[in-house]
């Protein structure tokens, strides 16, 4: 910005600034000034003078016109990722005198939009305005800004005022939640995923168990749990999906917020952490988050919020816990530190760092994402071994 548009604009929101117009009145009246001190004619003295005073008054109403209006905003509710932020102003002209020819911007964070400018042709004495529009949210977070501008030329068009009115707003914007039909990483929560670990008794009662479901065989599912009459209708392998019950168990699903991420990568994991919440929810499951900076968190709303806040690499407010998660995180170290009986999410680092080998527990069932295979299909999956990394 040069010198003379950050003078325009000083003078703009601290007084008011001469329009084109103005500046070729400006212009003839200097003109008219030099030539009646030139001449000595007073009609010309009289042109320069009428000239000046209608500059003055155009000056002193632009600026008075907006000392009437007040302005409010209307509580944004939260929307999630793809929708629309409805954002609600309420204009108050307090005066007896119509206000005409107005300018709102509205000063939101360039992440979300560039300033919204809504023209308001006039706002009657003693009224309220209201001006509705609408911002389509494409990231998640929480955005705040603090302050609406005013803008008028009125009533003569030859100076712009622009005054600021504090307004703060909030708008958060929560992660999509995928629509998951199943997850093998809640599904299969208080059982074993390898039919060699299943001893007499859990044989027993996993046989003894109400049957959810009837789904297609993938491999490693337990033999025993073929249902074969189905499977001789359609053809192919069934097997039952048993109402397995989690025992009380606590299912917590824990950001690794405190690592570095890719940025790409993290924006997934979040939207990873939100659709498995309200899968294990929608099954009534205790269900609770960890994230570094907040702890542990429960409650729709609340979870929501803090995912839409969470950022890659925050301050450590709370260590994990030495708890069973869900442990997502793109540091294939830190798996090997999970507690027994943990499950893991991993988005593996570029092919730069593949040849990194570390040793992990190969007795935590987990998934890897690829990001070249859509994050729904990938989660309906079922469960893989942690492998060398």
């Amino acid at each position: 910005m040069n010198i003379g548009l950050k003078i325009a604009n000083w003078l703009e929101s601290r007084a008011a600034t001469p329009s084109y117009g103005a500046w070729v009145l400006i212009g003839l009246t200097v003109f008219f000034f030099g030539s009646a001190t030139n001449t000595m004619a007073g009609w010309l003295y009289v042109l320069s003078g009428g000239s000046l005073a209608l500059l003055g008054i155009a000056a002193f109403l632009s600026t008075r016109s907006l000392r009437a209006l007040e302005v409010r905003r209307r509580a944004i509710e939260p929307v999630s990722v793809g929708d629309k932020i409805t954002i609600e102003l309420e204009i108050e002209n307090c005066s007896d005198q119509p206000q005409t020819l107005l300018q709102v911007i509205d000063v939101l964070p360039f992440v979300l939009t560039e300033p919204v400018v809504s023209p308001i042709e006039a706002i009657a004495p003693k009224s309220i305005y209201r001006d509705t529009y609408y911002v389509e949210a494409q990231q998640r977070g929480v955005y705040r800004w603090l302050e609406v501008h005013l803008r008028t030329a009125a009533p003569l068009g030859l100076f712009w005022c622009r005054r600021s009115r504090p307004v703060p707003a909030k708008a958060v914007v929560y992660p999509l939640v995928l629509p998951l039909n199943t997850c093998p990483l809640i599904d299969r929560i208080g059982q074993e995923d390898s039919p060699q670990l299943y001893d007499r008794s859990r044989s027993q009662n996993a046989t003894e168990g109400l049957t959810r479901n009837l789904r297609p065989y993938r491999h490693g599912d337990p033999t025993r749990l073929i249902h074969w009459r189905t499977s001789a209708r359609h053809g192919e392998l069934r097997v039952r999906e048993l109402e397995v019950a989690a025992g009380g168990q606590e299912i917590m699903i824990a950001l690794d917020s405190g690592a570095t991420w890719e940025p790409k990568e993290f924006e997934r994991a979040v939207t990873v952490a939100a659709s498995l919440y309200f899968y294990a929810s929608k099954r009534l499951l205790n269900v609770k988050l960890w994230t570094t900076g907040t702890g542990i968190v429960s409650g729709n709303r609340v979870v929501l919020e803090t995912l839409a806040a969470v950022n890659a690499a925050e301050d450590v407010v709370q260590n994990r816990p030495k708890l069973p998660l869900i442990w997502l995180t793109q540091n294939s170290a830190s798996l090997s530190t999970l507690t027994q009986g943990s499950r893991w999410v991993l988005w593996p680092r570029p092919s730069t760092e593949i040849g990194e080998k570390i040793l992990v527990k190969n007795d935590f069932p987990g998934l890897e994402i690829r990001s070249d295979r859509p994050l729904q299909i990938q989660l309906q999956s079922p469960l893989e071994r942690a492998m060398n990394y």
